[in-house]
């Protein structure tokens, strides 16, 4: 840039001697325009030595600088494509650990003991509407039970296949099976009928949309025909409007004649018959033709969610001690952190109500043939760590049994992940 200052300043200086033809006017012009050519020049340098430091302070960059570059692009995309099914797959599952006691006056002791129960599943979600499940679970062969009692000097605990299913829902309407969690809708989770471990395995679909659903499930006791193969079937239909639900069943269990499933020598409560020469084995009497009905309502009370709800079951295949019934309800929800929840239900469920096998393991100790009263409550230490108390206070053996008091306490610390 000075090389061009001065080359001007030499053409001007040697112009000097026809200046005299130039007017005075002229000459003045010509020198303010060549004053404003000088600065321009002077401004031109400055930026040019700006853009020359900053060039500096970023370095140069090679060909081999781009290529190093272009090889970790290259890596990090193949990663992605290597990992990329673990964005269409999510675990899921929950922890819990209970300690309970147990008051049951047939027995001579109270019983007290303590237990845990953990689940998780592996979900994979497959072109946003199949879903392919796989879970496990703690515990035995209970199809109601997943809890493990601690003890055993310390010894391994058993866990299991819990879940191990397909669902394609490729808009309201739905189709699935293997073994699954139970579709069929259960007022406030109402385990009249069906325990919350109970799976189901068999098959199941239906339809959900803004206020109306039906649901229908297939399902095996047994499926291989060298065992007795047995099923049972279930179909129900429900509204919703608000803050009210409703909903009507049918369940069909055709056991009558057959050996008790599960344990062969025990029914859970149902009206059986010895097998003559079997040395101890059950049949039950009646099948198991289930009627259903529930409603419950959820509304708004001094800011805190007030539940009511009410479930009622009748077999149709019985002679007697064929119905069962819940009313129970609700205030408040323990799901934010330091939220509470109290409940209260009253519940009697017959000897030949619905089959045994499958109720209820906690009420009375499991099966049919119990009445009394569910209080409950629970406190939410953060949105996925609960704490619980159960207490139940009732009769076992009203109708076939002894008819003898039963009380259980439950103490649950409950986590979700």
């Amino acid at each position: 840039m000075k090389k061009i200052v001065v080359a001007v300043s030499a053409a001007v200086l040697g112009c000097a001697n026809v200046s005299a033809h130039v007017s005075d006017a002229e000459w003045a012009e010509f020198k303010k325009e060549y004053s404003a050519l000088v600065e321009r020049v002077n401004a031109l340098a400055a930026e040019n030595n700006e853009l020359k430091a900053a060039a500096a302070g970023l370095g140069t960059v090679t060909v081999e600088d781009l290529e190093a570059t272009n090889e970790a692009i290259a890596a990090l995309t193949q990663q992605n494509k290597a990992t990329s099914w673990a964005e269409d797959v999510r675990w899921q599952g929950d922890f819990r650990m209970r300690w309970e006691e147990i008051e049951d006056d047939s027995k001579d002791d109270e019983r007290t003991r303590a237990r845990v129960r953990a689940r998780a599943a592996l979900i994979a979600d497959l072109d946003n509407d199949v879903e392919i499940g796989l879970g496990m679970a703690t515990g035995g062969d209970d199809p109601v039970s997943t809890n493990q009692t601690l003890g055993g000097g310390g010894s391994t605990k058993d866990i299991r296949l819990d879940l191990a299913y397909f669902k394609w829902k490729p808009n309201e309407w739905y189709l699935g099976g293997g073994k699954f969690k139970n579709p069929l809708y259960r007022s406030f989770k109402s385990a009249l009928i069906w325990d919350g471990d109970f799976r189901p395995e068999g098959v199941f679909g239906g339809y959900k949309g803004d206020n109306f659903f039906v649901t229908g499930m297939y399902s095996w006791i047994e499926s291989d025909s060298s065992k007795d193969d047995e099923e049972f079937w279930a179909l129900q239909g429900g509204t919703s409007f608000g803050p009210v639900n409703a909903s009507l069943g049918y369940l069909y269990i055709p056991t009558e004649g057959r050996v008790a499933a599960h344990d062969s020598q025990d029914c859970f409560g149902n009206s059986c018959a010895e097998i003559p020469g079997s040395g101890g084995d059950l049949a039950y009497l009646y099948d198991y033709e289930v009627v259903n009905a529930s409603l419950d309502a959820s509304f708004e009370l001094g800011g805190l969610l007030w539940g009511l709800y009410g479930d009622f079951i009748q077999n149709q295949d019985a002679d007697d001690y064929d119905t069962g019934w819940i009313v129970g309800t609700k205030l408040g929800k323990a799901k934010k952190p330091g939220s509470w929840q109290l409940q209260y239900q009253y519940q009697e469920l017959e000897a030949d109500a619905t089959l045994g096998l499958v109720t209820d393991s906690d009420f009375m100790g499991g099966g049919t043939d119990g009445k009394g009263h569910k209080l409950g409550a629970a406190y939410a230490i953060h949105s996925k760590w609960q704490l619980a108390l159960t207490y139940f206070d009732g009769t076992r053996g009203m109708d076939l049994g002894k008819d003898v008091d039963y009380q259980r306490l439950m103490l649950d610390t409950k986590f979700k992940y």
